[in-house]
């Protein structure tokens, strides 16, 4: 295990977004509803892991070298949240979340769309190197779920990725913290991983009263000739979006404001 951390100094207060900024996204936001499902139809077509809710392990080799090596992240993800309120809620990187969850789950980014966050990488490195293994790395963190935490229903914005979480920090009452995929009901296991097609429908609940903790990544989908152009366009403009910009500065701002 890593050495204890010390004690974090809170970050900054977020800046208010102009009114410009405050249009832009709007803008954004109703171009991309638009167009979203027609873009993810065509990467669907062409996906070549199908396109299920719930993928099956076997598809994706690297979950099972993940799997065996969980006790070695749950090392460094406890000393890393061991300070859990030093954590930043998902919200405080990411506002446009503030639709989808409060305050009570937080994340610790390791990668962050696209870019790895060598700073933070430096304090798990062990998990770190196993995530460098991962084909087509987009998100990584740490996942943490406080008691009572709920992300209400909602969709993802693209097939171009699928989701993966693994579980290493999980509440006794295992079947009172779940989420559900396209209607399926899902629990997590320490030591297992799923992976999951997030623009379906999901919704995750943790009615217990113990934090769960999982390893959660965004992964690009694999997509044959032509749709493979498609889905990286795809990718390419979410990490230019205002809003991805604005979450890794945010993120920059947090790590900043910690160190002081």
């Amino acid at each position: 295990m890593l050495d204890a951390e010390p004690t974090l100094a809170p970050a900054a207060p977020l800046p208010t977004p102009t009114y410009m900024d405050a249009w832009k996204r709007r803008a954004i936001m109703w171009f991309g509803r638009a167009v979203r499902h027609s873009l993810s139809a065509v990467i669907a077509r062409y996906s070549l892991v199908g396109d299920p809710p719930i993928f099956a392990n076997a598809q994706f080799p690297w979950i099972k070298h993940l799997e065996d090596n969980w006790q070695a992240i749950r090392a460094e993800a406890d000393s890393i949240t061991q300070h859990k309120d030093d954590v930043p809620a998902l919200v405080a990187i990411s506002p446009d979340h503030k639709g989808i969850s409060d305050k009570k789950w937080k994340s610790f980014f390791l990668w962050g769309y696209g870019y790895r966050i060598d700073e933070n990488c430096a304090r798990a490195p062990q998990t770190a190197a196993l995530l460098d293994k991962v084909p087509g790395l987009q998100s990584a963190f740490f996942s943490i779920m406080d008691p009572g935490a709920h992300l209400v229903p909602h969709r993802g914005v693209t097939k171009a990725i699928f989701t993966t979480h693994l579980g290493f920090r999980v509440p006794h009452a295992a079947e009172r913290c779940w989420m559900t995929v396209d209607g399926q009901k899902l629990t997590w296991r320490e030591g297992d991983a799923f992976a999951f097609d997030d623009t379906y429908e999901h919704e995750v609940r943790n009615q217990t009263n113990e934090d769960r903790v999982i390893l959660l990544l965004h992964v690009k989908r694999p997509v044959r000739f032509p749709g493979s152009l498609l889905a990286d366009f795809c990718l390419w403009g979410v990490r230019k979006s205002p809003f991805i910009q604005d979450a890794l500065k945010n993120l920059e701002d947090w790590n900043s404001g910690v160190r002081a």
